[in-house]
């Protein structure tokens, strides 16, 4: 009979078994690391390219910001000139706003309407008058209401009547009056004739004031 020792074989059959699961492990340990590699490359990657285009929004929201500052510059030198533009307007309107007053004054009043007294405090207009009836003071307040393009909203303040003595004594019966109303700047133009002729109303009016 013959006899057949087994334990070496079987002892080299472990040894290879463990051998296979030492370089199976090592093998699965070595495709994690490449896949985590080649994962972790993919994520610079896309990191890499997510910086560029933040750099390139931040590079052109400043560029932007500038824009947006030039253009907030520019508009508020626009306003400063439209100020100083509208402010030479109304000093070169203002210096010609006597002159209208006066021919407006001349064109509005009625006959048997005399002026006595004109005061101006800013846009607003005092006069005080003497009228021979009491129509030609409601005609003067519905011509400076609806006729004139210079003078608005008049405003009747007092009305009395007085006795007046005339050149041969004789007793005549008038109204004394006082008046408010305010003066208009003038939106596109100025009446024809106002600036051209600024002594004849003059003239007219201190007639009529006399």
């Amino acid at each position: 009979m013959i006899l057949i020792n087994l334990l070496p074989h079987r002892e080299e059959r472990r040894r290879q078994r463990k051998r296979a699961f030492f370089v199976g492990i090592a093998a699965a340990a070595l495709g994690g690391l490449l896949v985590v590699g080649l994962w972790y490359s993919v994520l610079q990657q896309m990191t890499s390219a997510q910086v560029s285009r933040n750099d390139f929004l931040k590079a052109e929201i400043a560029r932007l910001d500038a824009q947006i500052r030039d253009i907030a510059n520019l508009r508020a030198e626009i306003d400063a000139l439209k100020a100083r533009q509208a402010a030479v307007e109304n000093l070169q309107t203002d210096r010609n706003l006597p002159v209208y007053l006066m021919d407006e004054l001349v064109r509005q009043t009625p006959e048997g309407v005399y002026l006595t007294a004109i005061r101006q405090t800013n846009q607003v207009i005092a006069i005080n008058g003497v009228a021979q009836t009491n129509e030609r003071v409601s005609e003067f307040l519905r011509n400076t209401l609806y006729n004139s393009p210079w003078l608005e909203r008049p405003e009747l303040v007092e009305i009395k009547a007085i006795t007046a003595s005339g050149p041969n004594k004789e007793q005549r019966r008038l109204f004394e009056f006082s008046m408010r109303v305010t003066l208009k700047r003038p939106q596109a133009q100025a009446p024809t004739g106002a600036a051209s002729a600024p002594a004849a109303p003059a003239s007219a009016a201190a007639t009529k004031s006399s």
